[in-house]
């Protein structure tokens, strides 16, 4: 019994020495993104049940860079695309009111996309990711590479945890 509590301990420390170091990584990639002033801009629109699309993002970030890290994938550039996915700039629940555009669903990604080449250099896989994450919804645009598909699941798997915290009133 001692030498699997010895192994047991062991595994412990080494999954805390991931975290600790998968997190400190995982800022290093998204800094950047994360203080540059539009981005923090995003922090103004409510999103999923109580959390902002800043939250969101950062959230389907971190997922992403995780699942990339763990499959050996791009994982920087995951965490970069997660960032500015949801970069569209205004208040979907309201935008339809506004502006008459009923498909916020299939056309934020270009908004977002417009917005993050504005600002921000990309590469291919980040670009991949902020034009199909809504996939299946945006049906003829579809993820082309391994980050993109990782992200469409992260966004959803997100997406959906925020829902189910809804603000209470008091």
């Amino acid at each position: 019994m001692l030498w699997f509590r010895d192994t047991e301990s062991r595994l412990n420390d080494r999954k805390e020495k991931y975290r600790r170091d998968w997190r400190e990584d995982f800022y290093d990639c998204v800094k950047e993104l994360a203080e540059h002033p539009v981005v923090l801009r995003m922090k103004l629109y409510p999103h999923h049940g109580a959390s902002n699309c800043y939250q969101h993002c950062l959230n389907v970030a971190f997922y992403n860079y995780c699942w990339c890290r763990f499959f050996h994938l791009d994982a920087r550039s995951a965490a970069r695309g997660g960032m500015l996915h949801d970069l569209f700039l205004y208040d979907w629940h309201t935008h339809r009111r506004k502006t008459g555009d009923c498909l916020h669903g299939i056309t934020h990604p270009r908004a977002a996309y417009k917005n993050a080449v504005k600002f921000f250099e990309l590469n291919r896989i980040e670009k991949d990711i902020i034009l199909t994450h809504m996939w299946p919804l945006t049906f003829f645009r579809f993820p082309r590479t391994k980050e993109g598909w990782i992200t469409v699941l992260t966004d959803k798997y997100c997406g959906s945890l925020e829902t189910g915290k809804r603000k209470t009133v008091n």
